[in-house]
């Protein structure tokens, strides 16, 4: 099974793009952009942790989810797989004592699957969205995961180039050797 999404042309476009992102930003609107079609979804979410609180940061959907809200960690599935570390699927959500049923009145969504992104600890989640029920078969949830995957790989180097260039001291410029 784990083959497969790796050979998958549209993982494989994706990996190429993450591979030169330079910055967060970047990872997220190339997660935004892609996707909800490598999904077969109804809609994405790219949620990016932010101490205790989740935070919305970008959706690619049919209507308007969540983005630019912020849950705590707790209140949330997006916290709840990036506080387990776990791939969350939830073929009816309003079944799952997980899902918050209040942030979810109003949405036309049924089925989701949830996907921390990053390791050794999750920096973000990928959430998927249908608007029917879905049994979710395995393939496509590799995919997900695949593209998971691929952000925390992305993230992660982001991130150390982020650090590496703020730890290397400006050079002082030296006059030249008369």
């Amino acid at each position: 099974m784990d083959a497969y999404p790796k050979l998958d042309p549209a993982l494989a476009r994706t990996a190429a793009m993450m591979a030169d992102a330079r910055s967060v930003d970047e990872v997220v609107a190339i997660l935004r952009r892609n996707a909800r079609r490598i999904a077969g979804s109804d809609g994405i979410a790219v949620v990016l942790r932010d101490g205790d609180v989740c935070h919305y940061a970008a959706e690619d959907a049919i209507e308007p989810l969540w983005q630019g809200c912020r849950f705590p960690l707790t209140a949330c599935i997006s916290g709840w797989a990036m506080l387990h570390d776990e791939t969350v699927v939830v073929p009816d959500i309003a079944l799952d004592p997980r899902v918050p049923r209040p942030a979810y009145a109003n949405k036309a969504i049924c089925s989701l699957a949830m996907v921390p992104i990053g390791a050794p600890e999750p920096v973000a989640a990928l959430g998927a969205y249908w608007c029917a029920m879905v049994l979710l078969d395995p393939m496509t949830l590799a995919r997900i995961e695949a593209l998971a995957r691929q952000a925390g790989d992305a993230f992660s180097r982001v991130r150390g180039e982020a650090v590496a260039e703020a730890a290397v001291p400006e050079r002082a410029l030296q006059p030249a050797d008369v």
